[in-house]
């Protein structure tokens, strides 16, 4: 078993199947040496795992838990995009879009869910530059999407 894998057993991280995409666009694309995935939600088992804004339907620590979701879903499109997560040399950048209720400014905190498990699974190589952005609405409701930008072996 690879290392990444071995690391997502121990934490009890499993990956899903990767969705179908809702519109027209691939789940990631490989330019060179650099992985760009799609924006990714909170799906667990087909469905969100939360919905709503950040700051009023759902607590921070909800939109973290949110946030985490999405890396998850995101590690799962990297797995099926490369066959084996050991391929990734480093996590270059991360982008994240907090649907945020008027006045809700803890955007940082809440994407802290995706970026700390990013480094709990890849060490030093999930170190990564991030932009958190408020957004007033996202699709389908979810409080979160995010893109990532990995460096591939």
């Amino acid at each position: 078993m690879a290392n990444i894998e071995k690391i997502l057993e121990e934490k009890g991280i499993v990956l899903e199947k990767v969705p179908v995409p809702v519109a027209e666009y691939v789940p990631a694309k490989t330019v060179g040496n650099l992985v760009y995935t799609s924006g990714n939600d909170c799906r667990l088992n087909g469905k969100l795992k939360y919905e709503g804004k950040v700051g009023l339907d759902l607590t921070v620590e909800q939109g973290y838990d949110a946030a985490r979701q999405v890396m998850i879903n995101i590690i799962s499109v990297l797995k099926d995009h490369l066959g084996d997560l050991d391929r990734v040399k480093q996590v270059v950048k991360m982008l994240a879009f907090v649907n945020s209720a008027d006045g809700f400014v803890e955007q940082p905190y809440v994407i802290n869910g995706a970026s700390e498990l990013l480094v709990e699974i890849f060490g030093e190589k999930g170190r990564h530059a991030r932009s958190a952005i408020s957004a007033n609405e996202l699709p389908f409701n979810t409080p979160v999407e995010i893109e990532l930008i990995v460096e591939i072996e």
